[in-house]
Protein backbone atom coordinates (compact mmCIF):
# COMPACT_ATOMS: atom_id res chain seq x y z
CA UNK A 1 0.00 0.00 0.00
CA UNK A 2 1.18 3.84 -1.03
CA UNK A 3 2.06 6.30 1.52
CA UNK A 4 -1.37 8.60 0.10
CA UNK A 5 -3.96 4.60 0.83
CA UNK A 6 -2.94 4.92 4.65
CA UNK A 7 -3.72 9.03 5.24
CA UNK A 8 -7.26 11.02 4.11
CA UNK A 9 -8.33 13.98 5.12
CA UNK A 10 -10.16 14.71 8.29
CA UNK A 11 -13.65 16.13 7.44
CA UNK A 12 -13.68 13.37 4.31
CA UNK A 13 -13.07 10.49 7.66
CA UNK A 14 -15.76 12.10 9.65
CA UNK A 15 -17.94 11.81 7.01
CA UNK A 16 -17.45 8.44 5.80
CA UNK A 17 -17.43 7.24 9.42
CA UNK A 18 -20.83 8.92 9.17
CA UNK A 19 -20.09 11.13 12.47
CA UNK A 20 -21.73 14.04 10.19
CA UNK A 21 -24.38 14.04 7.57
CA UNK A 22 -22.43 16.20 5.02
CA UNK A 23 -18.95 16.56 4.30
CA UNK A 24 -19.76 20.33 4.44
CA UNK A 25 -20.82 19.62 8.10
CA UNK A 26 -17.59 17.93 9.25
CA UNK A 27 -15.61 20.75 7.38
CA UNK A 28 -17.70 23.15 9.15
CA UNK A 29 -16.91 21.53 12.39
CA UNK A 30 -13.11 20.89 12.21
CA UNK A 31 -12.71 24.62 11.13
CA UNK A 32 -14.33 26.06 14.23
CA UNK A 33 -11.70 24.00 15.93
CA UNK A 34 -14.40 21.74 18.01
CA UNK A 35 -12.13 18.57 16.44
CA UNK A 36 -9.00 17.40 18.45
CA UNK A 37 -6.37 15.16 16.99
CA UNK A 38 -4.21 13.22 19.20
CA UNK A 39 -5.07 16.15 22.17
CA UNK A 40 -4.09 18.90 19.60
CA UNK A 41 -7.17 21.28 18.41
CA UNK A 42 -7.10 21.50 14.54
CA UNK A 43 -8.47 23.86 12.74
CA UNK A 44 -7.26 23.01 9.23
CA UNK A 45 -9.90 20.94 7.26
CA UNK A 46 -7.43 18.92 5.47
CA UNK A 47 -5.47 17.71 8.01
CA UNK A 48 -4.35 14.33 7.14
CA UNK A 49 -5.16 11.49 9.74
CA UNK A 50 -4.38 7.43 9.68
CA UNK A 51 -4.72 4.52 11.50
CA UNK A 52 -3.74 4.55 15.78
CA UNK A 53 -4.82 8.53 15.63
CA UNK A 54 -7.22 9.64 18.57
CA UNK A 55 -10.46 12.49 17.69
CA UNK A 56 -12.51 14.19 20.50
CA UNK A 57 -15.41 16.28 19.59
CA UNK A 58 -18.50 16.79 20.27
CA UNK A 59 -21.72 15.40 18.47
CA UNK A 60 -24.62 16.92 19.90
CA UNK A 61 -24.90 16.96 23.71
CA UNK A 62 -21.96 14.05 23.85
CA UNK A 63 -18.14 14.77 23.32
CA UNK A 64 -16.66 11.22 21.41
CA UNK A 65 -13.73 10.24 21.70
CA UNK A 66 -12.85 7.81 18.74
CA UNK A 67 -9.72 5.94 17.32
CA UNK A 68 -8.54 5.92 13.93
CA UNK A 69 -8.97 2.05 13.17
CA UNK A 70 -8.62 2.24 9.56
CA UNK A 71 -9.24 4.61 6.23
CA UNK A 72 -12.32 3.70 4.06
CA UNK A 73 -12.80 4.20 0.34
CA UNK A 74 -16.13 5.73 0.38
CA UNK A 75 -18.92 6.40 2.67
CA UNK A 76 -20.80 2.99 2.89
CA UNK A 77 -23.58 1.39 4.99
CA UNK A 78 -23.42 1.70 9.15
CA UNK A 79 -21.42 -1.31 9.65
CA UNK A 80 -18.90 -0.34 7.07
CA UNK A 81 -18.81 2.73 8.59
CA UNK A 82 -18.11 1.33 12.17
CA UNK A 83 -15.58 -0.69 11.27
CA UNK A 84 -13.49 2.30 10.41
CA UNK A 85 -12.66 3.16 14.43
CA UNK A 86 -12.91 2.44 17.92
CA UNK A 87 -15.20 4.21 20.28
CA UNK A 88 -13.71 5.12 23.60
CA UNK A 89 -16.14 7.28 24.48
CA UNK A 90 -17.14 7.53 28.18
CA UNK A 91 -20.45 5.85 29.08
CA UNK A 92 -23.18 8.72 30.28
CA UNK A 93 -23.60 9.38 33.99
CA UNK A 94 -26.56 8.37 35.14
CA UNK A 95 -29.30 10.87 35.13
CA UNK A 96 -30.02 12.06 38.71
CA UNK A 97 -33.60 13.70 38.55
CA UNK A 98 -34.94 9.96 38.12
CA UNK A 99 -37.48 8.48 40.95
CA UNK A 100 -36.40 5.88 42.66
CA UNK A 101 -38.36 2.82 41.66
CA UNK A 102 -40.07 0.30 44.20
CA UNK A 103 -38.74 -2.68 44.18
CA UNK A 104 -41.90 -3.43 45.78
CA UNK A 105 -44.17 -2.95 42.16
CA UNK A 106 -41.13 -4.81 40.27
CA UNK A 107 -42.36 -7.88 38.21
CA UNK A 108 -45.75 -7.42 40.04
CA UNK A 109 -47.90 -6.42 38.03
CA UNK A 110 -50.21 -3.30 38.55
CA UNK A 111 -50.36 -2.05 41.90
CA UNK A 112 -52.98 -1.94 44.57
CA UNK A 113 -55.08 1.13 44.89
CA UNK A 114 -53.45 1.21 48.79
CA UNK A 115 -50.18 0.75 47.27
CA UNK A 116 -50.22 3.18 44.44
CA UNK A 117 -51.16 5.75 47.49
CA UNK A 118 -48.03 5.08 49.59
CA UNK A 119 -46.07 5.28 46.13
CA UNK A 120 -47.38 8.45 45.60
CA UNK A 121 -46.18 9.83 49.25
CA UNK A 122 -42.73 8.29 49.17
CA UNK A 123 -43.03 10.48 45.46
CA UNK A 124 -43.84 13.42 47.16
CA UNK A 125 -41.59 13.26 49.94
CA UNK A 126 -38.54 12.64 48.02
CA UNK A 127 -38.66 15.63 45.95
CA UNK A 128 -39.40 17.75 48.86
Amino acid sequence: MNATAEKLRLDKWLWFARFFKTRSLAAARVATGDVRVNGERVTKRATTIGAGDVLTFAQGRVVRVVEVVGIGTRRGPAPEAQALYNDMTPPPPPPEDAVPVNPKFEGKGRPTKRDRRQADLSRARHLE
